[in-house]
């Protein structure tokens, strides 16, 4: 009896348990069916608290930040492109080669590298070996007393052919040796003239001194010269050349007491006051750069290394001269150039003078390239703008307060920043100039601290936005 009862109750308990697994299996099969349940009430999320734009930065952090504020006022804007350059000499107007008249040994040498010439100033002396030089000078001499001989002869028979005794044939063939014996002596002149020798050293050969030893002096310049013409009688006033004009020996090629030939270049002379600033570009530019130069936009270059603050301020135009038509095979750039006219200064020392120039052949220039005008737009330094992402801001200076404000970047380069003129930020406000990025961090700091710049409180305890 007691087996059955317990036989019973091991059965009851055995279809609770089933019947418990079948209810706790069905809820969550309910459950996995209806999905994940929803709140009524959702608890409320606090709301955003306001961005802080404005920072506070007294005179003295203004001064260590070097900060600048000016109004700012809409212009044009010329949008460019970035273009390599260096400054090089100008063919033809920078260098000038001295080369050896005749066949000689150098005697002396009276300007090295490094002097200041100028036209006239003797650069070496040459001891002449020429033959042909010495054969001119003695048929000179011969032609000049042959004329001599004849002008006697004529005055001599001059009486006699107007008193009929000789005939006039003889005076007419007089006439014609003289001329014969002129045309000589000018070719000789002209000749002994070309190879360096004065006409006060010409005239002294014609009575018999003739020159062992020449001067080589230092040249006269072109003379058309860049934007000027020199007249004439320049050419024999060296005083009056322009700026006033020196060379400076920049190479010497020769040694004391070697011997040259005629045509042998003894030295280097330099005048840097006429270069060219030579630019690279892309052959994709070529288009570009040509409207430039037909359309005559000037155009900005950026020295690099230039101490602009010890110069005067110039104001010359830089306009594009002409193009290169051909592409250089190893860097695959087209050149253009740019006439650059040169400033200057010297010192004396050891009573010598010495030239200064402010640009140099093989300095290195950035060309900005005038490719589009924006009209009406606001401009401000590079430093004046911060990003954080797809935005720009800018700051906008009230007493010791600072309001970020956002704007539309229609151009950035290394040096300007362009927006539009769209009403976000009304013309005649003072804005930074600079140290954008340094009040960016100031503004984060102060939001960190959580005290805001733009409230202050009153005697009452009442606190108010900044005004």
């Amino acid at each position: 009896m007691k087996i059955r009862n317990l036989g019973l109750v091991a059965g009851g308990l055995a279809i609770v348990v089933v019947v418990a697994l079948i209810l706790t299996f069905g809820n969550r099969m309910r459950d996995r069916l209806a999905g994940p349940s929803v709140p009524t009430n959702p608890p409320e999320q606090p709301a955003p608290a306001n961005e802080v734009k404005t920072l506070k930065l007294g005179e003295s952090a203004r001064k260590n930040l070097g900060l600048i504020a000016k109004a700012i006022k809409p212009q044009s804007y010329w949008r460019t492109i970035q273009v390599p350059g260096v400054v090089t000499d100008r063919p033809g107007f920078s260098d000038r080669g001295i080369t050896s008249p005749a066949v000689g040994a150098v005697a002396q040498v009276h300007a090295f590298p490094g002097d200041t010439v100028r036209p006239g100033d003797r650069l070496f002396t040459l001891r002449l070996f020429s033959e042909y030089l010495q054969n001119t000078q003695a048929e000179l001499f011969k032609a000049t007393r042959e004329s001599q001989l004849i002008a006697d002869q004529k005055s001599r028979i001059d009486t006699a052919v107007r008193s009929g005794a000789v005939s006039e044939m003889k005076l007419i063939e007089l006439d014609n040796q003289a001329k014969r014996q002129a045309t000589a002596i000018q070719g000789f002149r002209q000749d002994l003239l070309t190879r360096g020798l004065t006409r006060e050293q010409m005239d002294g050969v014609a009575d018999g001194r003739f020159v062992s030893t020449l001067e080589v002096v230092a040249p006269l310049p072109n003379q058309t010269l860049p934007g000027k013409t020199v007249p004439a009688s320049t050419l024999q006033n060296t005083a009056s050349l322009p700026d006033p004009f020196k060379y400076e020996v920049q190479e010497l090629r020769v040694e004391l007491g070697q011997q040259v030939q005629a045509g042998q270049l003894l030295s280097m002379l330099s005048n840097h006051k006429q270069l060219f600033i030579e630019g690279h570009a892309f052959k994709r530019e070529a288009s570009l750069l040509s409207n430039v130069a037909e359309k005559n936009w000037p155009i900005d270059a950026e020295f690099v290394e230039d101490d602009g603050e010890t110069w005067p301020m110039t104001s010359q135009k830089l306009l594009i001269r002409h193009l290169a038509n051909a592409i250089d095979p190893e860097s695959r750039t087209l050149s253009f150039f740019v006439p650059l006219e040169n400033q200057s200064r010297g010192y004396e020392k050891d009573g010598q003078f010495f030239s200064v120039w402010r640009f140099r052949p093989g300095q290195r220039v950035r060309l900005h390239i005038p490719i589009e005008e924006l009209q009406d737009v606001l401009v401000l330094p590079s430093a004046a703008i911060v990003r954080e992402g797809p935005e720009a801001y800018v700051f906008q200076q009230n007493g010791d307060l600072f309001n970020r404000i956002a704007v539309h970047v229609l151009h950035q380069d290394r040096l300007h920043v362009v927006f539009a003129n769209d009403g976000g930020i009304t013309p005649g406000l003072y804005l930074a100039q600079n140290s954008a990025a340094a009040l960016n961090r100031v503004l984060k700091a102060q939001m960190a601290s959580g005290v805001r710049a733009d409230i202050h409180v009153h005697a009452d305890g009442t606190t108010h936005a900044a005004h």
